[in-house]
């Protein structure tokens, strides 16, 4: 990882392109259900394409690009990571698994101690 000073500059025809990428999606979503006399195709033919035409606009924008950069990004750190084995995996799932179920076990004694020391002890103290 770098650690550069990132300065993001939203130009206005940055914001102007993202609102019609917007509006171009929505248009689609509109038509879709206002177009319900009209066949199942047209229909989902508006839908689709006010969504891709949303997907092109903003994909031109540079807001679209950093996201598209970003993703690339994510990506290459995605295939950097150093997964485990399946041997390694089971024996923490194991370790982690034992850990649990002593810690329950403590638990359930400190539980029982302070259950006798109250109910067994104290109160037959009172009696």
């Amino acid at each position: 990882m770098s650690n550069q000073d990132v300065e993001i500059v939203t130009s206005k025809s940055d914001v102007v392109l993202v609102t019609l990428a917007v509006l171009s999606a929505v248009a689609g979503v509109v038509a879709f259900a206002l177009l319900t006399e009209q066949p199942i195709s047209v229909r989902l033919g508006a839908l689709a394409g006010g969504i891709v035409l949303g997907v092109l606009i903003a994909w031109m924008s540079p807001s679209g690009k950093r996201l598209l950069a970003y993703g690339r990004q994510s990506y290459d750190e995605l295939r950097r990571v150093v997964w485990p084995t399946k041997k390694e995996t089971l024996n923490t799932t194991g370790m982690v698994i034992a850990f649990v179920v002593i810690m329950a076990f403590f638990l359930f004694i400190c539980d029982k101690l302070i259950e006798w020391g109250l109910y067994d002890f104290l109160l037959r103290l009172s009696l």
